[in-house]
């Protein structure tokens, strides 16, 4: 897997907070879909991102954590879905490109099981991010690309 080093830019976006059971993401998803559409924000212009807090290969079920977002410009108001604002801050990245289904996705793995221990490098105070770089009803497992952010100091 190809390693870079980028310069991500502070992000604000809008997010659904996902606790509990990876198995039931998808509900928390369907509410940000709902949002994104009622507020007519194409994928296009406003990325899609998830910060996961911790492993859900490790986490018990009841712990795990994920935020659901899309990038915005503006604050987003009170709304029936619970969606906030949040930050995704700036600051160096390792950035890695995962290519097919979502489900496992080995470049996190790679990146902090491989790449970090060799890298000379030291984690940054934020949680690992992906941007969900297609994404819609139409994207097929295989079609999937996903840029893994690791934060780096």
């Amino acid at each position: 897997m190809e390693v870079r080093i980028v310069d991500f830019p502070v992000t604000k976006v809008a997010v659904i907070e996902h606790y509990g059971p990876p198995a039931l993401v998808h509900e928390s998803v369907r509410k940000l879909i709902a949002w994104r559409l009622e507020n007519r924000l194409s994928p296009d212009r406003h990325r899609t991102f998830g910060v996961h807090y911790n492993d859900p290969r490790t986490t018990p079920p009841a712990e795990y954590r994920v935020d659901l977002c899309i990038s915005v410009e503006h604050d987003v108001p009170p709304n029936p879905q619970g969606v906030v604002n949040k930050l995704i801050p700036a600051g160096r990245c390792a950035v890695v490109r995962h290519l097919g289904s979502r489900e496992n996705v080995s470049a996190a793995v790679y990146l902090y099981e491989v790449w970090l221990p060799d890298s000379g490098e030291t984690l940054r105070d934020f949680p690992i991010f992906f941007h969900y770089v297609n994404v819609g009803p139409q994207v097929q497992a295989h079609e999937m690309i996903t840029d893994v952010y690791l934060p780096l100091l």
